[in-house]
């Protein structure tokens, strides 16, 4: 089957609840993908992420095609059946990675010669390639080759990239062969709002069954990032499922689901969790400092996670203090747990015309890091 996306209501201010269905479930949206960049988001097998309350998962095309390499896990079985995760997944084109390792990367209108930052190996992705490898994985979700470039670059460089991205994201279409993976092109133009219309315009004319805004979270100054993700978001087709690549922070996913969006990733509740950043229903705790050393509290007496239900704010303190993984998995369980349950408000919140009160909720907790 092919991807399908149902809009089941929507508030005067953009903010909509959806229903995508893929070959491998379903996802109710706004959803937020955990980043399992290498086939594994870190600290947590499959049946973590489903207690967690994960849907659909990221992966990425760059880091797959590198190692094991596409072709290997093809003769597996697919991704799906390689990391044992039934639900949808999603991956990303390799995109990021023109703009994360500029100094191992030459670009040109063919494609991107990369060297590997594991051991040096040469690996050229052009769109074709891009979706060679995306197709041998067998992922539901595929995201068309693009350029990415800092939110600080000049004019004419995000004008170059953007109309690269769409000259690529035709070659991406052609080069599909795949029924069951469904091919997202991506909306570009940097901080320029002529820019982002025209993406979005040109973009629209393929009829993808998808469609991402990339080029956020790359320096641009946070005002700067919600005016143009907002306007983004409304130049993008109403009738198919919408991606904000990158995002975000609590308070991010709520004013982005508000703006329209229904599809969010970010490494930020699993990085953190290993660095002992956790998110709380009154805000960030930081589980390393010494005053939870004695602290037999729970760490979020609202969290229903294993960890919130069962251990101290001290065991957690002695198990990241000792270097023990098992902190790496509670803190990864726990603040997936926490985007997960915030995502079920957002959309209750956007079903009861609630997502003002919730945005202000969110915003108050997270203000100021609490300790």
């Amino acid at each position: 089957m092919s991807l399908t996306f149902e809009i089941l209501s929507a508030t005067t201010s953009g903010g909509r609840l959806g229903r995508m269905q893929t070959p491998h479930g379903e996802v109710l949206t706004p959803m937020f993908m955990p980043v399992g960049t290498r086939a594994s988001v870190k600290g947590m097998p499959p049946f973590l992420l489903r207690e967690a309350g994960a849907t659909i998962v990221l992966s990425n095309t760059f880091h797959l095609g590198l190692r094991p390499g596409s072709a290997v896990i093809r003769e597996l079985g697919g991704l799906h059946r390689f990391m044992g995760w039934e639900g949808p997944l999603l991956t990303d084109s390799g995109g990021f990675q023109v703009f994360s390792l500029t100094g191992l990367r030459k670009l040109t209108e063919e494609g991107i010669a990369f060297r590997s930052p594991v051991d040096g190996a040469e690996l050229f992705l052009n769109p074709e390639r891009s979706v060679e490898i995306q197709e041998d994985l067998g992922v539901d979700i595929a995201m068309a080759l693009d350029e990415l470039v800092p939110g600080d670059a000049p004019r004419a460089v995000m004008q170059a990239a953007m109309e690269r991205t769409t000259r690529w994201a035709h070659r991406c279409q052609t080069a599909q062969k795949r029924e069951g993976t469904a091919l997202f092109g991506i909306v570009q133009g940097g901080m320029e709002e002529d820019l982002r219309a025209r993406s979005a315009a040109e973009l629209a004319q393929l009829d993808l069954p998808g469609y991402a805004a990339g080029g956020f979270s790359v320096g641009e100054k946070k005002e700067t990032f919600r005016r143009m993700a907002a306007f983004t978001a409304s130049q993008m087709p109403q009738a198919k499922p919408r991606y904000l690549m990158g995002v975000g922070t609590p308070l991010d996913l709520v004013e982005a689901s508000g703006w329209g969006y229904d599809l969010f990733d970010c490494v930020l509740p699993t990085r953190n969790a290993r660095n002992g950043s956790l998110f709380t229903s009154l805000g960030t705790v930081t589980i390393k400092n010494a005053e939870h050393i004695q602290d037999d509290s729970p760490l979020d007496p609202s969290c229903s996670c294993w960890g919130c239900t069962h251990v101290s704010r001290a065991y957690l303190n002695h198990l990241y203090r000792a270097d023990d993984p098992t902190g790496l998995v509670l803190n990864t369980l726990h603040n997936l747990t926490f985007y997960f349950h915030l995502m079920a408000r957002i959309r209750r919140a956007i079903g009861d015309g609630g997502l003002p009160a919730l945005r202000e909720e969110i915003a108050g907790a997270y203000e100021k890091v609490k300790s």
